[in-house]
């Protein structure tokens, strides 16, 4: 008898949400495969996984899972165009060295692209910024600025003018809150900027 999978935090649930019934899918920094492995028993995805970090690697081979160990930055030009029906990149864009390069690069192998990340832009970042002086912490950015793996935050304005660059059509987007809860932004604007911990954008090529 399988073991019960733990329950998937707030907001893999909402990107699982977004995933087609046995779609062909990617999961860019999958990590422990929790998301891959909702997938695989939830909607039959034809899922798989790169991980950078070899204990994320054999997390998900104990799980059963297909994931390489590979990087966000080099690996993705291997893929040929349309690999992929869906291609995932959850809190990890922020931590690539070359994120227009990466979502470019996630766009031509994905028909569709989720992408989530912290934002910079929260009120919280912003007030503890402006009293201490020093690099903020929060829930979602929990981690002192010597130890972060994230070296390029942004904010949700940010990543909306990037993906302008780059000629994605945003589908869907959806500000996170600190717990995990989501709500959608059918225009995100100024007060979501403010209000959100983090963001789930749904992307696909073209302007529209």
């Amino acid at each position: 008898m399988l073991a019960k999978a733990p329950p998937l935090r707030k907001e893999l649930v909402r990107i699982a949400e977004m995933v087609p019934a046995s779609a062909r899918v990617l999961d860019v920094g999958c990590g422990d495969g929790a998301l891959l492995d909702h997938l695989t028993r939830t909607k039959a995805s034809d899922a798989r996984g790169i991980e950078l970090s070899q204990a994320g690697v054999n997390a998900c081979v104990a799980k059963g899972l297909a994931v390489v160990q590979g990087d966000a930055d080099t690996d993705l030009a291997e893929y040929p165009p349309g690999s992929f029906d869906v291609v995932i990149l959850s809190q990890t864009i922020q931590a690539t060295r070359q994120p227009k390069v990466v979502l470019a690069q996630l766009l031509r192998i994905g028909k569709r692209v989720i992408v989530s990340f912290p934002n910079f832009g929260f009120w919280k970042v912003r007030l503890s910024l402006a009293l201490t002086g020093r690099m903020p912490r929060t829930g979602v950015l929990n981690y002192a600025w010597h130890e972060t793996p994230n070296i390029h935050l942004c904010t949700i304005a940010d990543f909306v003018v990037l993906t302008r660059e780059i000629g994605a059509h945003v589908e869907r987007a959806q500000a996170v809150t600190e717990r995990g809860d989501v709500r959608d932004l059918p225009s995100p604007g100024y007060w979501d900027n403010l209000t959100a911990a983090g963001a789930i954008f749904l992307l696909k090529q073209g302007s529209s």
